[in-house]
């Protein structure tokens, strides 16, 4: 069934960034989401949504979300650090995600999902604003959660043997 949305007005988009940052801190992720979609629909390069949107998806990864639409958001944002950055935030999330799942291989998805977190934070420390220590601090934290927990690891190399004919 299809409803059709009703536009907010330009002068709501602040106090809509407002309740879209309240709701995340209420744990009501998906709240937070459709505010954000709302105020991007008004506003589309509005930076501080895309980041709100791109965080509340991130913060549904528990409840088996697919972080594909958080990736996609980061197309949507201006400079290169911030993609980086934002970039490892999405991968470090999904691996604590994956942390919390039983299923078969999660703590190598987990681990290659934090590897890759610190690949992006590395990427935004080459590229940060002087005094600005976050990708550092947030590198420190996956290297501590792989150093702490010993089932994360690499998963198997598969080795493809070629069929030699007799």
């Amino acid at each position: 069934m299809e409803f059709p949305l009703k536009p907010i007005s330009r002068e709501g988009v602040e106090e809509a960034i407002r309740k879209a940052e309240r709701y995340r801190l209420l744990n009501e992720p998906w709240q937070a989401e459709s505010i954000c979609r709302d105020v991007l629909q008004v506003e589309p390069a509005n930076p501080t949504a895309i980041v709100m949107l791109l965080l509340s998806l991130t913060d549904q990864f528990s409840d088996g979300a697919d972080p594909g639409e958080a990736r996609r958001q980061l197309a949507n944002l201006e400079g290169a650090y911030e993609r980086a950055y934002y970039g490892g935030i999405v991968s470090e999330r999904y691996g604590h995600a994956l942390l919390k799942q039983s299923s078969p291989g999660a703590a190598f998805h987990a681990y290659e999902a934090f590897r890759e977190a610190m690949r992006l934070y590395e990427e935004a420390e080459r590229q940060r604003p002087a005094g600005n220590d976050d990708a550092i601090l947030r590198w420190n934290t996956c290297a501590r959660v792989l150093m702490r927990n010993a089932t994360l690891q690499p998963g198997p190399v598969e080795v493809v043997e070629p069929i030699t004919s007799e």
